[in-house]
């Protein structure tokens, strides 16, 4: 008998018919003989309408009142879910994520797990019971409700499967499992049979949409054996784990892009000991992430820079330069929002001279201008105008012998939840 932990996104429950069908799947496991965990995301659009109901009471709703909230987006589905696995004659018990041991740090909208205490799963699995637990959500040792952010139910769902020693952790969601880029955009996109820990998580990094950064990052430190399928099919899904085994001529596994990109560049800043440290550490106190940074060659004693940061977060980096204006002085400041970057990842690159030099090949033959760069081990991303994203995901995915037979792509927009 293997345990299996199973997570279901929110477009896998978006209504009672998609919840009697995961019910279905979840029995079938367990008549397979399996002992199943269920982790289940808030309904379809659940969340986003509950975020549009407290702007329009608050437009700056509490913290502390959003995560109690937003908590009871999963809290419906992991009810509703348990009744529908009971109307097939199935034992099974619910478990908010506090319940089911999810203790967290002090900080609303996305705590970071500090400890888990599964002691009420287990014993529900010792009694035969399925569990079905309520993702993207725990508890601080105050008894304060936290929630974990954006893909908070793949964190749930890897955290538990470490926890409970689980032997695979299969995350379902709208798509067969993790291609080689975004089906919609490049229809000919190959599904990987397996890919590692690091390439995945450079790929959830860099914008792809099937699993989240967090969740991979608890992956590889636990070894948890995640596998990535559709819950629509029963098509074998992608395996995420420790090594794979190098395609023969496949030096990228991968090609991914974020449109939620904003520049920014600050002109004329006095080139002096400490100017950067002053600068990106008020950013890093008021809890934005910069993303790459490049800085020009020194003029008159003055240099350029420009960094990245969501686009989301770029209001608030021009006000944090601004209050530091009489601190560090500057010429001034602008931003650009109209980018979007693509970044190429593969485990080969290590081993292969010129994957890089390739890509800005392919970029500058679409007639297209590179306006920054960033460079790991095994990824390479280019900042460029976001109005070439199509095209110059095309030409890379052909350029890297990327291109198959068309693929069938089930669903819509990713879960990302």
């Amino acid at each position: 008998m293997s345990l299996y932990v199973m997570k279901f996104g929110g477009s896998s429950v978006g209504d009672t018919e998609r919840m009697k069908r995961v019910a279905r799947r979840i029995v079938e496991k367990q008549d397979e003989g399996h002992q199943c965990v269920v982790v289940v995301s808030a309904m379809g659009d659940t969340t986003d309408d509950l975020i549009d109901q407290a702007k329009l009471l608050n437009p700056e709703p509490p913290a502390r009142e959003m995560d109690m909230l937003m908590t009871t987006g999963e809290q419906i589905s992991m009810a509703l879910l348990s009744m529908a696995i009971h109307q097939l004659g199935r034992s099974c018990t619910s478990f908010t994520g506090w319940q089911a041991g999810f203790r967290t740090e002090s900080v609303h909208g996305k705590a970071r797990i500090t400890d888990i205490l599964p002691k009420r799963v287990i014993q529900a699995l010792n009694n035969n019971q399925i569990v079905v637990v309520a993702g993207f959500q725990g508890m601080t040792d105050d008894g304060e409700i936290t929630t974990f952010g954006r893909g908070g139910s793949d964190t749930t769902a890897v955290a538990l499967a470490a926890a409970i020693k689980a032997d695979v952790c299969e995350i379902y969601t709208d798509v067969d499992g993790i291609y080689s880029t975004d089906p919609r955009i490049v229809k000919c996109a190959r599904k990987l049979e397996e890919i590692s820990y690091d390439e995945m998580l450079e790929l959830a990094n860099l914008g792809a949409a099937v699993l989240h950064p967090r969740a991979v990052e608890y992956a590889k430190h636990h070894k948890v054996r995640l596998v990535v399928r559709s819950s629509f099919n029963y098509n074998e899904g992608t395996v995420v784990k420790e090594e794979t085994s190098m395609e023969q001529g496949v030096v990228v596994s991968g090609i991914a892009y974020d449109k939620n990109v904003a520049r920014i560049s600050i002109l004329g800043v006095a080139d002096i000991p400490g100017v950067l440290a002053d600068v990106f550490g008020a950013l890093a106190k008021a809890g934005i992430n910069v993303d790459i940074i490049v800085q020009s060659g020194v003029q008159n004693g003055e240099a350029d820079f420009s960094f990245t940061v969501s686009l989301s977060e770029s209001e608030h980096a021009l006000k944090v330069i601004e209050n530091l204006r009489d601190h560090v002085p500057y010429r001034e400041v602008n931003s650009e929002h109209n980018l979007v970057k693509v970044s190429i990842v593969g485990a080969g690159m290590i081993s292969h001279p010129g994957v890089a030099a390739q890509m800005f090949d392919v970029i500058s033959k679409q007639g297209v201008s590179i306006k920054m760069v960033s460079t790991s081990e095994i990824k390479t991303s280019c900042v460029i105008e976001g109005g070439n994203l199509e095209q110059v995901v095309k030409a890379l995915h052909t350029a890297y012998n990327l291109d198959t037979d068309a693929q069938v792509f089930v669903g819509g927009p990713q879960d990302r939840r």
